[in-house]
């Protein structure tokens, strides 16, 4: 008898995974492009960063009023309308110069934060509690595909110098996003993470599972940040994620000018090997990833462990040539396709049922702000000092991660101790 597929890798969830690369794949091109074009124009590395950092800080700040509002209006309808603004600021960035760079980021912020909570808390409701982990790493390996051509995409085009190709690019990445976005369907809610058919749950759905604290708006969001301290499972998972998405925020950003100082290194390939390690652990171990709602601190350390490793050896690589620099990419890639789906997952458990969209919001607005710091915060870093030393500032932060995830390890285990009634 065939075995029946698996829920996360069913039509309708391939369908949103489909308009998911197409989505990240014009931030493939850009993340390589503007630091090229700033720093072409004389733009310090602060000035840089900023324009880079924009875009999720943006995003981080919006997460949770989208989470409020997909789960008011559903998130076909959002998403619809965020593919509109997506392609007008791509338009942006294909007739304007640096000057205007920096409202285009801010307008993709914008997009990015309702596109990325509405297919997660999607996902995160239909699928059975025991593919939760699959389908949320399956988006995120989506996500990340693109980086894998994006960056040589990138090159080709800016020492091509062809605006018009350029825009030809843009424009046709924004009018085929918004085609697909138009034909998906999100389906009717079903028990226990949908039906046979993996239809992903209406409008309904989302106002099931935010109600009441969504429907409370910002008093509920207020109260959700507040909890953001109480809580210490979300502190502690929001803590490794905000300083993780520093090093990978460091990485995005700078990696294009820094690779120039490195013997035999190129930032495409970087990227290129980086996003490639990505989408290939994702996809292959992603059954890998703990599923069951339990801390697993083996697991998470051995992800912090290549995190701290992969910072240091491209700080390292100044000296030690291109070795080191594709070492590190291959770590930054295994550490950041594993922990992102990892904290996700188990948030998706330790989070109470009727504030998960909102607190599933703060904390991946953390994962945005870590990201856009390491652009903002490490830019003056490399301007004070040099490039190296601030991917080991990175190393050095992220091996202090592993103290923090120690303390879930003990407080888990304090939890499982208790009775059932009180743990």
């Amino acid at each position: 008898m065939k075995k029946p597929l698996a829920a996360a890798l069913s039509g309708p969830f391939l369908r949103l995974y489909s308009l998911t690369l197409l989505y990240f794949s014009a931030n493939a091109i850009l993340n390589v492009l503007i630091p090229l074009k700033g720093e072409s124009l004389g733009a310090s590395n602060a000035a840089i960063g900023v324009v880079m950092g924009a875009y999720l800080f943006t995003t981080m700040l919006l997460r949770p009023w989208a989470g409020h509002l997909i789960g008011r209006h559903g998130p076909i309808r959002v998403l619809r309308a965020i593919l509109v603004l997506n392609a007008a600021a791509l338009a942006l960035y294909a007739f304007t110069g640096l000057e205007g760079y920096f409202a285009a980021r801010v307008l993709q912020g914008v997009c990015t934060a309702f596109f990325s909570m509405a297919l997660q808390l999607g996902l995160i409701d239909a699928l059975p509690e025991k593919e939760r982990s699959q389908g949320i790493s399956m988006y995120s390996l989506c996500a990340t595909m693109p980086g894998i051509i994006g960056p040589l995409l990138a090159i080709g085009l800016w020492q091509a110098q062809n605006p018009a190709l350029l825009a030809a690019v843009l424009l046709g990445l924004g009018a085929a996003t918004g085609l697909v976005g138009c034909t998906a369907r999100l389906g009717k809610p079903a028990a226990q993470g949908g039906g046979p058919d993996g239809a992903v749950p209406g409008p309904q759905a989302g106002r099931a599972s935010a109600s009441p604290q969504l429907g409370a708006g910002g008093g509920a969001l207020r109260r959700s940040f507040r909890e953001l301290a109480a809580q210490p499972q979300l502190r502690r998972c929001s803590v490794l994620m905000l300083a993780g998405s520093v090093v990978f925020g460091a990485a995005t950003t700078f990696i294009p000018l820094y690779a120039a100082q490195v013997s035999g290194g190129s930032a495409a390939a970087y990227l290129m090997l980086q996003a490639g390690v990505v989408v290939a652990a994702r996809f292959w171990l992603r059954k890998r990833i703990p599923s069951d709602g339990r801390w697993h601190p083996s697991f998470m350390a051995a992800v912090l462990v290549s995190l701290a490793a992969a910072a240091l050896c491209v700080g390292l690589a100044a000296y030690g040539g291109a070795a080191a620099f594709y070492l590190g990419a291959l770590l930054m890639g295994l550490a950041q396709a594993m922990l992102y789906p990892a904290l996700t997952t188990y948030l998706s458990f330790t989070l109470r049922p009727e504030s998960r969209n909102v607190q599933m919001g703060l904390f991946i607005a953390m994962a945005d702000l870590g990201v856009s710091l390491g652009s903002i915060v490490m830019g003056p870093v490399a301007d004070l000092f040099s490039y190296s030393a601030m991917y080991l500032l990175c190393a050095a932060l992220a091996a202090s991660l592993l103290l923090v995830s120690a303390r879930e390890t003990r407080s888990s285990a304090r939890e499982a101790e208790l009775p059932q009634g009180l743990a």
